[in-house]
């Protein structure tokens, strides 16, 4: 395993319990300020979409259960495909299912980002 791979693997279960534990602070220094995110309706977000539906409690994760995660490292920008079991609350509504994200991670003087990703409800 590659230092960056580790490194990789180390900010993926930093961001896990971030979104679990609706860590802001954590969110905030893990996900660039250019994010671009596809949500699963197809929705385009930015970094001050993903922090106000945690700041706000609008969505709640409850368990993200990681079944498969798949990295490729590359340089200064690696990418991770992560297939998991996620449930909690989104806008009052109850979910539960398997998701499959994809990531873009960007390495920064001061750590890796994500500036990129996308999530995918699966059935």
């Amino acid at each position: 395993m590659t230092n960056d791979q580790f490194e990789i693997e180390t900010a993926e279960e930093t961001l896990r319990a971030a979104m679990l534990a609706s860590d802001i602070t954590a969110l905030d220094m893990l996900i660039a300020d250019d994010l671009i995110f596809i949500g699963p309706d197809g929705s385009v977000l930015a970094k001050n979409d993903d922090l106000a539906v945690h700041r706000s409690g609008e969505q709640r994760m409850t368990l993200l259960q990681v079944q498969e995660q798949c990295i490729r490292v590359s340089g200064n920008v690696d990418s991770v495909s992560v297939l998991a079991h996620v449930a909690g609350f989104f806008k009052g509504h109850a979910f539960d299912g398997r998701f499959r994200y994809l990531r873009v991670w960007h390495k920064t003087p001061s750590g890796w980002r994500v500036i990129a990703g996308s999530v995918f409800a699966l059935h």
